[in-house]
């Protein structure tokens, strides 16, 4: 074939692409297994950081190791019954205490924002939270991972008396020693009122577990 044509530049384009295309699939489907590991344990990573475990994940020689070990060591327990309904819930035995962790899923300013809330036995105070997004923006809305962010909600109370109210992400400098709030991120309104939303809606779908395990 004269390579000089355009057919044959037509013809090898068209073989590269093929070629390229299997070879992107197969590394996909052989990835495939490997990179859902991975996924759950950065999942478990997280729900053990919300309460308060995991703190030499960095320092391990194995890390998904260390990560699973911790995870069936402290973990006993990954769904309640609530209203005749199934939902996640991370049941956490430690120093002698229960402690019940929610899943959190919501949407920030560019995109999914997602975590855990740990709640201890009374279902009303908050032991300890992890945030996580796809796309915020570093700086300003990516802040929600931070410590400086989270450990404001340690100790917040989610009930008023009897009412759910939740924790409000409010204008900085409105949160401090306050039982219901805790400041937004300065620069991101957007991801913190994603945050308060996101904390509403997903708790309150364990409401009727809470009045069950009080009663």
């Amino acid at each position: 074939m004269d390579t000089n044509k355009n057919l044959y530049t037509i013809i090898y384009a068209i073989i590269m692409v093929v070629v390229v295309a299997v070879v992107l699939a197969l590394a996909s489907y052989l990835l495939k297994e490997r990179q859902q590991r991975n996924v759950e344990t950065e999942t478990k990573e997280m729900i053990l950081n919300s309460v308060g475990l995991a703190a030499g994940a960095d320092d391990a020689a194995d890390y998904a190791f260390y990560i699973e070990s911790e995870y069936d060591k402290y973990i006993t327990d990954t769904s309640v019954v609530s209203a005749g309904e199934t939902l996640p819930m991370f049941v956490t035995r430690k120093d002698g205490e229960t402690f019940y962790t929610i899943p959190l899923k919501g949407t920030g300013l560019w995109g999914p924002i997602w975590g855990y809330i740990t709640l201890k036995s009374d279902f009303n105070t908050i032991y300890g939270i992890v945030f996580d997004h796809k796309g915020e923006t570093p700086g300003l809305g990516a802040e929600i991972t931070t410590h400086q962010f989270t450990g404001q909600f340690k100790d917040k109370k989610i009930f008023e008396r009897e009412e759910f109210v939740s924790v409000a992400v409010l204008k900085e400098g409105t949160g401090e020693n306050t039982p219901h709030r805790v400041d937004a991120i300065s620069g991101g309104t957007i991801t913190s009122k994603g945050v308060e939303d996101m904390l509403k809606v997903c708790i309150s779908r364990y409401l009727d577990f809470f009045k069950s395990k009080k009663q």
